[in-house]
């Protein structure tokens, strides 16, 4: 187990090597100037190169590249090109909501997916099933933004329940803060809960007919037991594949939600981020949201020995 962790650990560092000359490559090729972002078109040339030795864009590809990867080994992410903070402070102030409006995210889904999943399963072909699939289909095909949008007009506009848009930290209160994510988790929420229902239901109907399912059903147990203890156990392994994947691509930051809901979270920063230039920033998030998506898919790997002891590492 040990070998294992230190492998998976040590893979890290070419993945984020490899991602960070990619995003590096592509920030300095993509159009765009951030010298002339900051000072605008009407700036003189010789202040135009003044600025760009200032944030060292004169130097050779290679050795910025160089130099960067030096200063993020040592945990220093940059300065932000347009608010001069650091960038490892600003992306911790926008990680708080996105990891928040993440993890509403994936109750919701996992809410509506498991009990809606295992019911189509247990009533496979009746309407109960058919039922569940539509409603996995219709989940998979509404856009989030329009759900957002939807949810916004009845519940915040014509009910007045729940607020429109906005965050409020976990520093004013848990209700506060989750009153204003309800709705953007609703709306990350649905669609996501489509994938489970499905992954959900194909898994617990490979695993309902098996022998040790007949066994527990045969030994007198209630059919509740033999359905959660028994079956949907073993049934998990796929399904927590999925949500891992799920909740690694929420923490990569619900761009259009969050721009809907106005959460100033991951996604907004890089909106903002990419239309500045700001390389820094953008090279930061990247790095912090590759290394979270790695360490999520690496929790889920350990969480298999947790549901099937058959898995060995």
């Amino acid at each position: 187990m040990t070998a294992y962790l230190a492998g998976r650990i040590l893979a890290l560092i070419p993945v984020l090597l490899v991602v960070g000359a990619v995003v590096f490559g592509l920030t300095r090729f993509t159009p765009g100037d951030p010298v002339r972002v900051l000072l605008g078109e009407d700036a003189r040339p010789e202040q135009v190169q003044a600025l760009r030795r200032h944030l060292g864009l004169d130097r050779p590809l290679v050795v910025q590249f160089g130099l960067w990867v030096a200063r993020a080994v040592r945990g220093d992410l940059g300065v932000s090109y347009f608010n001069r903070l650091p960038v490892r402070w600003i992306i911790a102030q926008h990680l708080g909501p996105t990891v928040m409006l993440a993890l509403l995210a994936i109750t919701v889904a996992l809410c509506i997916g498991i009990p809606v999943g295992v019911v189509s399963a247990l009533f496979r072909n009746s309407w109960l099933d058919q039922a569940s699939l539509a409603l996995a289909l219709l989940g998979a095909a509404v856009p989030s933004f329009w759900l957002g949008l939807s949810l916004i007009v009845v519940f915040a506009v014509g009910l007045g329940w729940l607020p429109s848009s906005g965050f409020k930290p976990l520093t004013e209160g848990l209700w506060p803060s989750v009153r204003h994510l309800l709705l953007p988790a609703l709306a990350l929420g649905l669609p996501n809960s489509a994938l489970i229902i499905r992954f959900v239901r194909s898994s617990l109907l490979d695993v309902i007919s098996a022998d040790y399912v007949r066994t527990a059903r045969a030994k007198g147990l209630a059919e509740r037991v033999v359905i959660f203890r028994h079956a949907l156990r073993n049934a998990l392994v796929p399904i927590l594949t999925v949500v891992g994947l799920t909740f690694a691509a929420l923490m990569g930051g619900a761009v259009v939600t969050e721009t809907v809901f106005a959460i100033p979270g991951i996604g907004q920063l890089v909106v903002s981020s990419v239309l500045r230039r700001d390389y820094p920033v953008i090279q930061g998030v990247t790095l912090v949201v590759t290394t979270s998506y790695v360490m999520i898919n690496l929790v889920v790997d350990l969480l298999y020995l947790a549901v099937d002891p058959r898995v060995k590492y």
